[in-house]
Parts: C-alpha cells; sequence; structure tokens
C-alpha cells in the first residue's frame, strides 16, 4: 500500500538565474534540509552585509535566495504531482 501523501521527489523543471537548475528525483526530505541550509546562510549574509556594509555578503545572498526560490518553485511541483 503507497502513502498518496508523501511528498514527491522535486521534478527538475526550475531553473535558478538562469545558470543553475533543479535535478530531478531528489527525495523531498533531502532538499528540504538543502532548503532549509540555504535559507540560513541567507539570514546570516543579509545581516552582515546590514551590519557590516559587505558588498559580497550581500551578492551571496542574493544569488542564495535565487537558489532557496528555484528549489521551493520545485519541490512545489512535486508536492502538487504528488496529489
Amino acid at each position: 500500500m503507497s502513502d498518496d501523501s508523501k511528498p514527491g521527489p522535486t521534478q527538475g523543471k526550475t531553473t535558478c538565474l538562469e545558470i543553475f537548475c533543479i535535478q530531478p528525483g531528489i527525495p523531498f526530505d533531502h532538499a528540504f534540509s538543502d532548503l532549509s541550509v540555504l535559507l540560513g546562510c541567507v539570514a546570516h549574509f543579509t545581516t552582515e552585509a546590514e551590519m557590516e556594509g559587505d558588498l559580497m555578503a550581500g551578492s551571496a545572498a542574493r544569488i542564495l535566495s535565487g537558489l532557496a526560490k528555484g528549489l521551493i518553485d520545485d519541490m512545489e511541483l512535486g508536492l502538487n504531482r504528488a496529489r
């Protein structure tokens, strides 16, 4: 008996910043874990950029937030497909 409520894997349909793409077939829990790490880095770099005026940290936050957005979008496709 399969669990139809379990989220599906990444679909591999989303591109990020026009040079990165999500690989298909990554299990949802692994993708979610990586997403959590990415968002933690974004928060850290954003704070560094604001508090220290660090332009490099600001650029890193922008790029990583784009990657996180791409991962979120692709995970959503996997969730919708599993329904």
